[in-house]
């Protein structure tokens, strides 16, 4: 008995990629706090070159190591004054769309908020959303969660915010074997 059972890839194999990300940004006066697509009511927001957005920043860093594509830093560099900024969601789709992505779709992203504040569950939903419509994909293929670090750490002493994202990218074609 095969343990992977290739006669349900009746065309061939399908080829996988993986990637994770990270990113941090430390918290901030006078700024908006944007997370995952969406404005966080706080009293702070983060600092950064574009909006940043630490989730989307580290969705975009797994989305490129699936591919060796480098990092956001090498895509979108902080010394570019057209990045000063920027929406995060719009950055997320340039880069879905461009060519080093044409051979491959979404299989899933998941990823995870560290924060001790604020309460990131109520935005769930919206950053699923607004993730999925940046790459035109379903929601059921994003994943976001939130642990906070037990008060341990520059998130934990409410210093600012991490998030980690993992994706997996399926090959447009497949490889007969």
């Amino acid at each position: 008995m095969d343990i992977y059972p290739l006669s349900s890839f009746n065309t061939g194999v399908f080829m996988f990629r993986i990637g994770s990300g990270f990113d941090v940004h430390a918290f901030c006066d006078g700024r908006r706090l944007i997370v995952g697509g969406v404005e966080i009511p706080f009293e702070k927001g983060l600092s950064g070159h574009s909006d940043a957005d630490v989730l989307l920043h580290a969705v975009m860093d797994a989305l490129l190591g699936a591919v060796a594509g480098g990092d956001i830093g090498m895509r979108f560099p902080d010394t570019d004054d057209r990045y000063e900024d920027a929406n995060s969601l719009a950055l997320l789709s340039e880069l879905f769309s461009d060519a080093v992505f044409a051979d491959w779709q979404i299989a899933n992203i998941d990823s995870i908020i560290l924060a001790e504040r604020p309460r990131m569950s109520p935005h769930f939903p919206a950053m699923r959303s607004r993730i999925a419509g940046a790459l035109g994909i379903s929601e059921s293929l994003v994943s976001v969660k939130a642990t906070t670090t037990e008060k341990l750490g520059f998130c934990g002493r409410g210093e600012g915010i991490a998030a980690m994202a993992t994706a997996l990218l399926q090959s447009k074609k497949t490889k007969e074997i």
